[in-house]
């Protein structure tokens, strides 16, 4: 198990999750308030700079949580299309990384987390506009500013803390 990190690259705070095969760190990048609306939160990143990030000159690679986690994708050349891999439920069963910063309870937990935000992020997005953005029907419009400002101003933000608790080494979960 790697030990857990806390860094800094283009004044945002990073912490490390873990390391590929050929030792590249993936860097979880921490959630910041994006055009006055939304929370920009599961960025996994790499760095020019791998073993010091915060000298880095640019990134290297920008994915989503959902490219370690989740239903995983790859490219069938015979077929010529995407098909369904495997199923990930938590960081430490992806392929995509040797090793992580993670116990198996902290994984599980993070996983849990990020669920959550993703299901809170797309049910703000829908209060906000009023819409799933898969129709222009406004037959019915989902609209609820008080619901929308729970999400974004209470429960992101605690989810959040509880997701910097897991990953920071500086704090401890029980």
């Amino acid at each position: 198990m790697l030990k857990k990190r806390k860094s800094n690259a283009f004044g945002k705070d990073i912490y490390l999750i873990g390391q590929d095969e050929q030792g590249i760190n993936y860097w979880l990048e921490a959630p910041s308030w994006d055009c006055g609306w939304y929370w920009g939160f599961g960025y996994i990143e790499t760095y020019t700079n791998n073993r010091y990030p915060e000298r880095s000159r640019d990134i290297n690679s920008h994915s989503h949580w959902c490219g370690l986690v989740g239903v995983q994708h790859h490219y069938d050349w015979e077929k010529k299309c995407n098909v369904e891999d495997d199923y990930v439920h938590h960081v430490n069963e992806t392929k995509q990384l040797k090793e992580t910063v993670l116990t198996d309870h902290e994984s599980w937990e993070l996983s849990d987390l990020m669920k959550r935000f993703e299901v809170m992020k797309d049910m703000a997005e829908i209060l906000k506009h009023g819409t799933g953005h898969l129709t222009s029907s406004g037959e019915h419009k989902t609209k609820n500013d008080e619901f929308l400002k729970w999400i974004n101003e209470v429960e992101l933000p605690e989810l959040f803390q509880a997701v910097i608790k897991i990953l920071d080494p500086e704090q401890t979960i029980k």
